[in-house]
């Protein structure tokens, strides 16, 4: 398969810029656009040519980006709230949120804001990454749930969300954006804007938010700043950002270490900065005090004692403890509720307080039916328009337990128990849906991607649920007669000996390469545009074909047209044919038929998937037989030496099976079976 390679050279380059400016040049208009432009960015690109030619094309885009009205998409979330009232800028409050790609630093940012708001005492001992409250968020190192706190700087009160940076959990990111006024973009010192970058920071764009560039990690040795700040520019004008937004503050900071500064080479001893830019650069909410109440709940909590708990922003009007309100859904329906508590963040705590005015952030209890997307009104006060996330792409089906070992361990094992966990979630989890399937004891469960599925399924396990899930699969559209499947965008850096690898794997699976660069440092990135089909069980084949050493990112693209079948496992597997625990005897044997994934003395049951085949097709092998036992040779089993098994973890098996296999979850194992409704596919 051939592919083509698109590495731009110097010239290029230099002929993109002077095709870009002979466009200029026949408007006076786009000259001058090109003109401040140059000027504008010149102090922060250096002599970045490349970047100021793409601020220039997307700069003379941005006159029917205003006709459009960005406004009109920032009024679509804070709508003129009736009863009139003179809307009026909060100089007293900041609502910002930190978005960033994965890994990039955002937690380890705010624990050192936390600190250096002298939130804690100075001899108070804090764990790392106080914002990861999650056990699973630990474990992982990831941000899953976005969570808000609130410092204070020179008598400015600063509300800030934490947001997950994974494109999995891109519904949280989606609907914490409706609650603030700018964002911090964290953008990695050396790997510079990556997918989920792109992602949020398009949504960002979109609200009409202020953006502050952070260029994190700067005390990094392969730093490369003034790179990443071009690619940044670039970006921003690949996303049609207006005027404004392109003339984005630049702060380069060390997470870490708790450095920031206006300069890269010049960090001072603490972040004010970062504090100053953020109250200078982000503008105060914009509210009616004076009109009716109107407050978008956009999170849920829980307490054991005080109940459900809504969080939102107030968007005009001011809300009262004890007040009688009305919650409202955009099709008209109301209902009445008594407002019991109101907290406001403060100081990484709740803080009870009588009343709060519009543009703040705030909690409340006693609403214990309310759900995100609804508005909290009062008698004169209409809904705002719910929150709206993207489709799911993948789709897994949750049954319940029917393997032999069925009931052993769960606490949760019956449909009803499954039902009502899964209805739960749906509560919290906007960018998830929940649908009945073909037997009553079964549900079609889709997400954003494998990810988003597979911590829904731990978290279950962990409370003591026992269920069995399918393999994913993706969700297709039909468009004028035509099926059409998901795309995803997938950037893969490698080290330059394995780039055949991942090109020929990549090419199997249907993809098609956008871009590839060569960087001096011997790592290769690759960008391709794949099927989300194609990417089931990518990971683990590229982490073991490229020896651990690649890394890879993707992020929904498009739907496209359907690419054809695709064979993404070549292997099959090593199935129990008998039910007891394995022996030594038998397992020295079942090694030479492919790689074995337990040890001796575990419990199988026929039909459970013990190892993965060495050829294409399922092989059934006895794993539990047992030595004769002679009184020649009786200890000869002392004598059996097994290679070590390979550990498959959740996110591995769901990776792993297919149509015919299933995932069996309880709270203290995870194993593969082959799927008793279906028949065996290419056994041998």
């Amino acid at each position: 398969m051939s592919h083509s390679v698109a590495i731009r050279s110097a010239p290029v380059e230099a002929a993109l810029l002077e095709s870009v400016a002979a466009r200029s040049a026949a408007s006076p208009q786009r000259r001058v656009r090109l003109a401040g432009l140059k000027t504008f960015r010149r102090g922060h690109l250096g002599q970045s040519i490349a970047a100021t030619a793409l601020g220039t094309s997307a700069a003379g885009l941005q006159s029917k980006r205003k006709t459009n009205g960005r406004s009109a998409v920032r009024a679509a979330v804070a709508v003129e709230a009736p009863g009139g009232g003179e809307a009026v800028t909060r100089t007293d409050i900041r609502n910002i949120a930190i978005i960033a790609h994965v890994d990039h630093g955002k937690t380890t940012l705010v624990d050192a804001m936390l600190r250096q708001a002298k939130v804690f005492r100075d001899n108070q001992q804090m764990q790392e990454r106080i914002m990861d409250s999650n056990d699973l968020e630990r474990e992982r190192g990831i941000t899953i749930l976005s969570k808000n706190t609130a410092i204070r700087f020179r008598g400015t009160k600063i509300n800030i969300i934490d947001t997950p940076g994974h494109s999995d959990f891109g519904g949280e990111v989606e609907r914490v954006l409706n609650m603030v006024d700018g964002v911090l973009l964290l953008v990695d010192s050396v790997e510079g804007p990556m997918p989920q970058t792109r992602f949020v920071l398009k949504k960002a764009l979109e609200l009409g938010h202020r953006v502050v560039v952070v260029v994190n990690k700067v005390d990094r040795p392969a730093a490369r700043v003034q790179h990443v700040i071009n690619s940044t520019f670039e970006l921003f004008c690949e996303l049609e950002a207006t005027d404004d937004q392109c003339d984005f503050t630049t702060v380069y900071a060390s997470g870490i270490q708790g450095k920031a500064g206006m300069e890269p080479d010049n960090l001072a001893d603490d972040l004010e900065p970062l504090f100053e830019s953020i109250i200078k650069c982000v503008p105060g909410p914009r509210v009616q005090p004076s009109a009716a109440l109107q407050m978008l709940v956009t999170n849920l909590d829980y307490d054991e004692h005080k109940g459900r708990i809504a969080i939102g922003r107030v968007h005009a009007g001011k809300i009262a403890r004890g007040q009688v309100a009305k919650i409202c859904t955009p099709d008209g329906n109301c209902r009445v509720a008594k407002v019991v508590e109101l907290f406001v963040y403060d100081n990484f705590a709740r803080v009870p307080v009588d009343d709060v005015e519009a543009g703040d952030i705030c909690a409340l209890s006693g609403l214990p039916d309310v759900q995100i997307g609804e508005t909290i009104a009062d008698r004169d006060g209409d809904a705002l328009p719910t929150i709206s996330v993207e489709e799911p792409t993948v789709k897994m089906s949750f049954s319940v337990n029917v393997s032999p070992f069925a009931g052993r361990e769960g606490k949760f094992v019956t449909s009803r128990n499954l039902r009502d966990r899964l209805m739960r979630e749906l509560e919290r989890n906007l960018a998830m849906k929940v649908e009945d399937g073909e037997s009553a004891d079964t549900f079609l469960v889709s997400g954003r991607g494998t990810l988003h599925i597979t911590i829904l399924i731990e978290n279950m396990r962990r409370e003591g649920y026992e269920f069995m899930v399918g393999p994913p699969r993706v969700i297709n559209k039909e468009e004028n007669g035509k099926t059409l499947e998901p795309y995803e965008e997938a950037v893969v850096e490698v080290p330059e000996e394995y780039v055949g690898a991942v090109v020929d794997m990549l090419g199997t699976r249907k993809g098609q390469m956008l871009d590839l660069q060569a960087s001096s440092s011997g790592t290769t990135v690759v960008k391709y545009r794949v099927p989300t089909r194609g990417l089931l069980g990518l990971r683990n084949a590229m982490l073991t074909a490229t020896r651990g050493t690649a890394v890879i990112n993707t992020i929904f693209d498009s739907y496209g047209q359907w690419a054809g079948d695709m064979s993404t496992r070549e292997q099959g597997s090593l199935v129990s044919f008998d039910m007891g625990p394995t022996t030594s005897y038998a397992l020295f044997s079942c090694q030479e038929r492919g790689q074995l994934l337990l040890g001796p003395g575990v419990e199988v049951y026929k039909g459970q998937i013990i190892g993965l085949h060495q050829r294409p097709g399922d092989l059934d092998l006895n794993a539990c037989k047992r030595k004769a036992a002679t009184n020649v040779r009786s200890n000869k089993d002392a004598t059996v030496v097994l290679a070590a098994p390979l550990e498959f973890s959740l996110d591995d098996c769901v990776e792993y099976i297919q149509e015919d296999e299933l995932v069996e979850v309880t709270p203290l194992s995870v194993r593969m079976l082959k799927n008793p409704r279906m028949g065996k596919k290419g056994k041998k």
